[in-house]
């Protein structure tokens, strides 16, 4: 049996959240408190155009006179966003997120979000390849 190394969509989260670009800051703070998330691809007509993080909504959110529930998603997302395919390797991904302190990657396939694989995802993949190497 050959020894694949492993690939993202082994340790990404499957199905995103996803929030719509001219959604309210308060919506997506709302959304990543309910789900426990720092991490929302944002859509706009249904493809992909940017992420936005609990930082970068934190960050807009005490600008003065900045109302949450007025400014939308759109102003706080940044469009520069780092994608990879399912198949990517993990090895890869993860010292590309390293190098360039990214804190997530949006799995794409083809036009759709997939998946997300955050810092998070990768020291779950840590332990477990650890686990694996001891055993």
């Amino acid at each position: 049996m050959t020894n694949h190394p492993p690939q993202v969509k082994q340790y990404m989260t499957p199905s995103p959240h996803t929030v719509r670009s001219d959604l309210p800051l308060a919506e997506a703070h709302r959304i990543m408190r309910e789900h426990q998330i720092r991490h929302l691809p944002v859509l706009s007509g249904g493809e992909l155009c940017g992420i936005v993080s609990q930082r970068d909504l934190h960050l807009i959110e005490t600008l003065q006179d900045v109302d949450p529930e007025q400014v939308p998603v759109e102003d706080a997302m940044s469009q520069d966003v780092y994608t990879v395919s399912p198949d990517a390797p993990l090895q890869q991904v993860a010292a590309h997120m390293a190098q360039h302190r990214i804190g997530s990657a949006v799995v794409v396939d083809g036009m759709k979000v997939v998946g997300i694989f955050t810092s998070i995802d990768a020291l779950a993949a840590l332990a477990d390849l650890l686990a694996r190497q001891g055993s």
